[in-house]
């Protein structure tokens, strides 16, 4: 039984970080249909983010979380402003344009901050252990956890209880129709853009202390987050949570009998079974043609 309960624990902090990391792809690619190869980049922006305000500034994790997601909010605003908007209706040039950008930040990145590995400490009064149902778990590891569930809660509210998330919804809908009511889907879409890559920014803010931080950290957490949005479909938050809790669970309990490697090959390998026979992804939101 404490086995069982130790790998659903386990399970739950991969899901967590999972979700962490996807969320805000989740809003780009699930509304906008972006496909944005730079947020993994504007993950370790948030990474770097951390680490200059520690470091230059003396600010702590806790503290410098608002500045991260503030400064790449921005940086994600002026992307869309500068280039995405350019590039609807075009996906294979949004596809080169975003990998470009992903480029030239890890090479600023390099060129700036240095290719050597950078460290965030975690906050003291998150560094111990504490149990739950008789299992020890990391404090910092349930902290992500409550994060993910409070970013979610936020997320779910931006979108489907204010006029900004009903404005979008409708442009979503029928651009067309959207602008013909009056309104700015190019202003709703920069919001939109600049909240999820925000949201990018504070994942590698809050996973920079579990992780060593690099210019090449955000690859693998891109190919990871589009897993995640995929597999959950197009348009479905709940959906991003089910799949990141589905794919946690299951890299847990493989990483368990086996080792990681396996784990991530055998589950990588699973999503692209699933993806191959319900490309629409395990809970497909419905909408009216």
């Amino acid at each position: 039984m404490d086995i069982v309960l130790q790998q659903l624990i386990t399970g739950l902090g991969i899901a967590a970080v999972l979700l962490l990391v996807a969320l805000g792809l989740a809003i780009i690619y699930g509304t906008m249909g972006v496909i944005n190869l730079a947020h993994g980049e504007f993950v370790m922006l948030g990474a770097y983010g951390a680490w200059v305000l520690n470091a230059y500034f003396g600010l702590g994790l806790l503290a410098s979380l608002p500045l991260v997601f503030l400064g790449v909010a921005i940086l994600g605003w002026l992307v869309e402003k500068g280039v995405i908007r350019h590039l609807y209706e075009r996906p294979l040039d949004t596809i080169l344009a975003t990998w470009g950008i992903g480029v030239m930040l890890q090479q600023i990145v390099r060129l700036t901050a240095g290719g050597e590995l950078r460290y965030v400490q975690m906050p003291a009064a998150l560094g111990h252990s504490t149990t739950i149902l008789g299992v020890d778990v990391s404090a910092y590891r349930v902290f992500i956890f409550l994060t993910v569930v409070v970013l979610f809660a936020v997320t779910w509210l931006l979108m489907y209880r204010t006029t900004l998330g009903m404005k979008l919804r409708a442009i979503v809908q029928d651009r067309s129709i959207a602008n013909c009511f009056g309104i700015n889907s190019g202003r709703v879409f920069g919001l939109t853009f600049a909240y999820g890559a925000g949201l990018a920014g504070l994942a590698g803010a809050l996973v920079a202390p579990l992780k060593s931080v690099s210019p090449e950290m955000g690859t693998g957490y891109v190919v990871d987050a589009f897993f995640v949005v995929v597999l959950g479909g197009v348009q479905s938050l709940f959906g991003t949570v089910g799949s990141a809790f589905l794919l946690g669970e299951l890299t847990g309990v493989i990483a368990y009998i086996r080792n990681d490697t396996i784990a991530k090959a055998l589950v990588l390998l699973a999503i692209v079974v699933l993806i191959r026979f319900r490309p629409q992804g395990l809970f497909a939101v419905r909408v009216r043609s």
